[in-house]
């Protein structure tokens, strides 16, 4: 089992092309199926797992006796420990992709997830900003110190240009063209796009690129030609030993703001993705135009903006109702 797994990995690596979160995900979803296999022995292997000659790896699981009947306990299982629908179903997905490619290498003959019903997910509308709240947070960083430069550059750039934090953090000062005002965006699956990139965007970096001169700590290693910890060659937004921003800290970065802006509930950094797409939307942008822009692969993912608030209800209601 252990061996499948790892070869599985490689696999989404070298030929799917899979971002690095996405291989932790899938990662960490087989651990957790392989250790329940473990833990309730439901698939036993016939070979002694202590034997050299296991073809299991030494997990002592037999991958041919897995079936849907124990992908459905295990979906079970996850849910009394208080597991989500969406999240069963990503693990469920997971359990689907994993015994595909076990089909397709001649491991399997047929695939035991398929016949499991994938979870019905929560349909929730996407948590989203005001135009008075989005530019309440992009004027809270402190611009008197290259802290706050990069902080309000990042700020501008996730609601300028939609980006996810994983895409914010990885890009790099090539990446961007200030003057005709766009950036180069590596999405899901290194799937790359040109995303346009606001004037107040532009201005926010370049002021943080500007006034990062010398040896101060955040001033880019591309500039200044090294980096101060962890060497980097060209990171857009640092950390303050001069390596590139991960995207937790990306996530803290954006929650302090939020709440220094008295922005009264939790503000993540994908709403201000969702904040990007709805107010384009409130303002006749074109669907199609906003799924370009935001990656989508599918439209129907882009649709979830297509709510429309109370007030935009009311204006609609007047306007066409013979007796409104």
């Amino acid at each position: 089992m252990k061996r499948h797994i790892g070869q599985f990995l490689k696999y989404l690596q070298a030929e799917k092309n899979v971002s690095e979160s996405t291989l932790r995900n899938y990662s960490m979803d087989m651990e957790q199926f392989e250790r329940f296999l473990k833990d309730t022995n439901l698939c036993p292997s016939e070979i002694p797992p202590n034997l050299p000659f296991n073809k299991e790896g030494g997990s002592g699981i037999d991958i041919k006796k897995i079936d849907n009947v124990v992908i459905r306990t295990f979906l079970g299982k996850l849910h009394r420990e208080g597991n989500c629908n969406n999240s069963m179903a990503r693990k469920l997905s997971t359990l689907r992709t994993f015994f595909k490619y076990l089909c397709r290498e001649g491991y399997l003959q047929k695939n035991p997830a398929r016949l499991v019903a994938t979870p019905k997910k929560a349909k929730k509308i996407p948590a989203f900003l005001s135009i008075d709240e989005a530019f309440r947070l992009m004027d809270v960083p402190d611009t008197k110190t290259l802290a706050g430069l990069r902080d309000k550059a990042m700020l501008e750039t996730l609601y300028g240009a939609g980006l996810r934090i994983s895409e914010l953090v990885s890009l790099d000062i090539n990446d961007i063209d200030l003057e005709k005002g766009y950036v180069r965006v590596f999405g899901k699956g290194r799937k790359e796009r040109i995303v346009p990139l606001g004037r107040k965007a532009c201005d926010a970096i370049r002021e943080y690129l500007n006034k990062g001169q010398g040896d101060n700590p955040l001033n880019p290693p591309l500039l200044r030609g090294k980096g101060k910890g962890k060497e980097e060659t060209g990171a857009l937004f640092l950390n303050m030993r001069g390596g590139r921003l991960t995207s937790r800290s990306g996530w803290n970065i954006v929650d302090k703001y939020a709440r220094r802006g008295a922005i009264a509930r939790h503000v993540s950094p994908h709403a201000l993705r969702h904040t990007f797409a709805t107010h384009l939307l409130e303002d006749g942008a074109d669907l199609r135009a906003i799924q370009e822009l935001l990656g989508h692969a599918s439209l129907s993912t882009t649709q979830k903006y297509t709510h429309v608030n109370l007030e935009q209800l009311m204006k609609v209601y007047d306007r066409a109702h013979p007796k409104a």
